[in-house]
């Protein structure tokens, strides 16, 4: 059956696909392993090892393809999620960077297989583009200071406290 979405992004690992896209889908709501085809016998890497694995991010659909080391994931291009409560970025932010993750600034994590994820609270962007320079140039200040997202003290930059 041929997807719905017309655009999708294709995520490149050594030998992880399968892994890392069965933690992602257990991350989010409305996530699943949709499809996985395998390497056959005298591919370019060991039969059975999934050679691409299509899966459903939160209703985005997103591919890993196991193809080896040429190839790495880079922070340049990152997976975004906008989080609704604390209790949501911490959890996520945990599950993420288990196991060799890495924290970096500004809410911008990579979790053990390379991948970058930006964590942001859905509450983020209205307040950056605020009308009133002052609240949205306090909450930049506050964004720039930080690793992990911290809502309460976005919205006490946003009114100014």
């Amino acid at each position: 059956m041929a997807s719905a979405q017309k655009v999708s992004t294709c995520l490149w690992f050594d030998a992880q696909a399968e892994e890392a896209a069965k933690l992602y889908v257990s991350l989010l709501p409305n996530s699943r392993v949709t499809a996985i085809s395998r390497y056959g016998k005298n591919a370019r890497m060991p039969e059975g090892l999934a050679l691409t694995v299509t899966f459903e991010l939160a209703g985005t659909e997103l591919m890993a393809l196991n193809g080896g080391p040429h190839y790495k994931l880079i922070e340049a291009a990152s997976l975004v999620v906008q989080c609704e409560s604390q209790a949501e970025i911490d959890r996520l932010w945990s599950a993420l960077l288990a196991d060799g993750g890495k924290e970096q600034q500004c809410g911008w994590l990579k979790d053990r297989y390379g991948l970058s994820w930006q964590i942001v609270p859905a509450a983020l962007p209205a307040m950056m583009q605020d009308a009133d320079p002052e609240r949205s140039e306090r909450v930049m200040a506050m964004v720039m200071g930080m690793v992990k997202p911290d809502i309460a003290a976005l919205e006490a930059a946003y009114r100014g406290h």
